[in-house]
């Protein structure tokens, strides 16, 4: 009799030993946990958006569906930098697993609350100089996350191929935003070594673009816009400008196409934020430590001409290039 009740109470310790070894190995999508993901967004317009929603995807291609075993809290700030801080303590707060962190003051904001919590940045374009990593290949901190760097010198090779005989390009970009700066440099070197003449216009926000605008149309033949948020969620405005002047806009990104400008040869935000994704998924999963992981970049981009606006500006869409055109 003895000898059976130790034999029972060794198979149950050895059950208890089992469950408890289940329990403590690594999570993942089939895992009972929900984990708690926020989402900040900088502001609303379609690059951003279009980053949202690739995330969002490639999370539920990889069994992380909202409602079931995550759970996403979405926040805008409207372009807010108070909007921003509030939105950041609030997810420090709620101690969230892991951040989405949409556009460079958004993952600035998120990451100058907590150096604990997970932070995926997607739409910024140097992280290194935003001061959110030690390095692009070993972060070291608790971000990291996809970068939208621009094709610029083929941006304005594009540029010069529509508008031939433009002697003297704009550029127009937002003075706080540290991303434009950068992009804003770059194209400043690329048109000089064209033997074309720069000038450029800035603004500080939303309302200074129509006078900028209308500034720099009389200034140059032809306007590059880089990834720019501001510029971005006005497009329509500068279209309004530039359709009177008849000056031709080449863009950062599809979006900013599609809302006016003439064309782009730019990086695929629903692809950049599903790649964004995937990265989030090993962290979920526990199969990857973000101080480690490298700040990744998209390998692929898409050309894009608006057929409306070339028909107003009167510019003549090369044959090679005719297949991209969308009206």
């Amino acid at each position: 009799m003895k000898t059976r009740v130790k034999l029972s109470v060794l198979i149950l310790a050895a059950a208890a030993l089992l469950l408890t070894a289940g329990c403590t190995g690594k999570t993942g999508a089939n895992s009972s946990k929900v984990y708690n993901i926020g989402i900040i967004q900088y502001m609303e317009h379609s690059a951003l958006d279009a980053a949202r929603e690739g995330f969002i995807q490639a999370l539920a291609d990889n069994g992380y569906v909202d409602g079931k075993n995550i759970k996403i809290d979405l926040q805008n700030a409207q372009g807010n930098q108070s909007n921003l801080s509030t939105i950041s303590d609030r997810f420090v707060s709620n101690k969230v697993d892991l951040v989405l962190a949409i556009a460079t003051p958004a993952a600035q904001s998120v990451a100058g609350k907590t150096k604990d919590i997970p932070i995926l940045g997607t739409a910024i374009t140097d992280y290194e100089a935003a001061k959110l990593v030690n390095s692009k290949t070993a972060p070291g901190g608790n971000v990291s996350g996809t970068t939208d760097m621009n094709p610029i010198k083929e941006q304005i090779d594009l540029l010069v191929k529509l508008v031939p005989n433009a002697k003297t390009v704009g550029v127009l970009y937002t003075s706080s935003e540290d991303n434009s700066i950068l992009q804003a440099k770059i194209a400043k070197q690329c048109i000089e070594n064209l033997g074309l003449k720069y000038v450029e216009v800035t603004v500080t926000n939303s309302n200074d673009v129509q006078q900028a605008t209308e500034s720099i149309v009389q200034k140059c033949d032809a306007i590059y816009i880089p990834t720019d948020n501001v510029f971005a969620s006005a497009m329509p405005i500068v279209h309004q400008v530039t359709k009177v002047s008849k000056t031709p806009v080449i863009c950062g990104e599809a979006g900013m196409v599609t809302n006016g400008g003439l064309a782009t040869l730019g990086i695929n935000y629903k692809n950049l934020g599903y790649q964004t994704g995937l990265m989030a998924v090993k962290i979920l999963k526990g199969e990857a430590d973000i101080k480690s992981m490298p700040i990744e970049s998209s390998t692929n981009f898409d050309f894009a001409i608006n057929g409306t606006v070339a028909d107003e500006m009167g510019i003549t869409i090369p044959d090679d290039l005719k297949k991209y055109v969308i009206k």
